[in-house]
């Protein structure tokens, strides 16, 4: 099988597997965050400025990952 006919596939693999690695980051985070504010709710303020760094960080990945494999997708830079 011709390597050209696998980026589809490679492609797909990048973004499903960067969307469900970010859904499950952000589930974790927000599940955490909030056993930790019921614990203590005095430091809900700080710890909220820090969980939506954090979940920007994570979906930041998730989205230069879809823009790589979108940009594999369209323009083939290992195609001869």
């Amino acid at each position: 099988m011709n390597e050209i006919n696998l980026v589809p596939l490679a492609v797909g693999h990048m973004i499903g597997l960067g969307a469900a690695g970010s859904c499950l980051g952000v589930g974790l985070l927000a599940s955490r965050y909030l056993e930790a504010s019921a614990r203590q709710p005095e430091m809900m303020e700080p710890l909220q400025t820090k969980v939506f760094l954090l979940v920007g960080v994570l979906d930041g990945a998730f989205i230069i990952a879809t823009g790589i494999g979108l940009w594999f997708a369209t323009a083939n830079p290992f195609k001869a």
